[in-house]
Parts: structure tokens; sequence; C-alpha cells
């Protein structure tokens, strides 16, 4: 199977840097992109919910349970 990023979760700065650094103690590699960040810098505005997690296809399964445990924690 050919390894690529798949988009796993998207949400504010904080959340998504959270969820990172969880995955990231798993020894699963994550990549953020921060729409809100870019957008600043080059003149325009983008919503708080634009910064997406991207993962390997090969880690999403070992990830999946990392993201449905956070995302429990996050809506109590």
């Amino acid at each position: 199977m050919a390894q690529k990023h798949i988009k796993a979760f998207i949400g504010t700065s904080i959340i998504v840097n959270r969820l990172s650094y969880l995955l990231e103690k798993a020894n699963i590699h994550a990549i953020i992109k921060d729409h809100v960040a870019s957008g600043q810098l080059a003149g325009f505005g983008a919503l708080s919910n634009s910064v997406e997690l991207f993962i390997l296809n090969t880690d999403l399964e070992k990830a999946n349970t990392i993201i449905n445990n956070f995302q429990k924690e996050i809506s109590e």
C-alpha cells in the first residue's frame, strides 16, 4: 500500500495542536495545515475552524482510537 497523507481532523488551532501532541506521543507523525495563520499572512481571513490535521493512511487505524477518545474528552 502506498503511503499518503489523509485529513484526519479539522478544528481550532488549540484543539488540533493538542490532538497532534497526543498522536506524537503514540509515534504517529501529524502535519498541521493552519489556514487561519496563512490567511492572516496573506491579508485575508479564514474561519477559526480552518486548521486541518493530516496523518499517513498507514497510521489511520491506530490513530482512530486516539482521535475518538479525544473527541469524547472535548465534548464533555
